[in-house]
């Protein structure tokens, strides 16, 4: 999984809208933690969870990987992602 396939799931993203994002990918909002890219705010687990569907062809649920600090905000910040505390 690369930087770019984050950036395709980011695009996706934008392009369905939440909630049909959500839905087509099986993950939802974000709680604790979000990603910052290009001035605007994505739920970080889900984005990650998606780039790695579109790297490998293989779907993860939200279940199988941590989103916290030992998951994906580390992952994504070695890819060069900058995640934020989420706005309440």
């Amino acid at each position: 999984m690369s930087e770019a396939d984050v950036v395709r799931a980011a695009q996706e993203y934008d392009r369905l809208g939440a909630e049909a994002f959500f839905a087509e990918h099986g993950f939802g909002p974000s709680r604790t933690y979000e990603l910052v890219w290009e001035g605007k705010r994505y739920p970080h687990k889900a984005l990650l969870g998606t780039a790695y569907e579109f790297a490998t062809g293989e779907r993860l649920a939200p279940g199988d990987f941590e989103g916290g600090k030992a998951g994906a905000v580390t992952v994504l910040g070695k890819l060069g992602f900058t995640i934020e505390q989420r706005h309440p």
